[in-house]
């Protein structure tokens, strides 16, 4: 089912995720949503008003993901090694007139409920995106300047 996408300043989004039990349905609507969108490569159950820790990534066919793992399903992920340091622009559904400069790491390996990931470059970036939603982090939370880094997004 597609579901509504809560947008900034929702306290759901600022919130940590409960980790997840029985991830079915939210998966489901996780992914449909994801869909919907057609542009959206990444998405988190809080920002579907789900307080529970999955998320979906689906970097297939990004001009900046060539070697993307395809559709990922994180149930309860963690990062267990990073490696890198690279500043890139994001954008989020939940707050969708602006941009902004983040620094993440290039490369990570997480685990989720029955998958271990190795990811690198934009793929490591979107995951590590989503993972922040699940600790209540939203890209704003990771500027190094409100000012200089944050910008008004263009239109599509």
């Amino acid at each position: 089912m597609i579901r509504e996408v809560l947008l900034h300043p929702h306290p759901l989004l600022t919130r940590r995720a409960e980790p997840a039990t029985d991830p079915g349905a939210v998966v489901a609507d996780l992914l449909d949503t994801m869909r919907a969108f057609g542009h959206c490569i990444g998405l988190a159950a809080p920002q579907i008003g789900e307080s529970v820790r999955v998320a979906v990534v689906d970097c297939t066919g990004h001009r900046k993901a060539p070697d993307a793992h395809g559709e990922l399903i994180l149930v309860n992920p963690v990062i267990v090694a990073a490696d890198g340091s690279e500043v890139g622009r994001e954008g989020c559904l939940s707050i969708p007139e602006l941009t902004a400069n983040v620094r993440r790491a290039t490369a990570i390996t997480v685990e989720a409920q029955g998958v271990r990931v190795e990811a690198a470059g934009f793929e490591a970036r979107v995951i590590q995106h989503e993972i922040d939603h699940l600790d209540g982090l939203l890209f704003l939370d990771r500027v190094e300047s409100l000012e200089a880094d944050v910008f008004e997004r263009r239109a599509r």
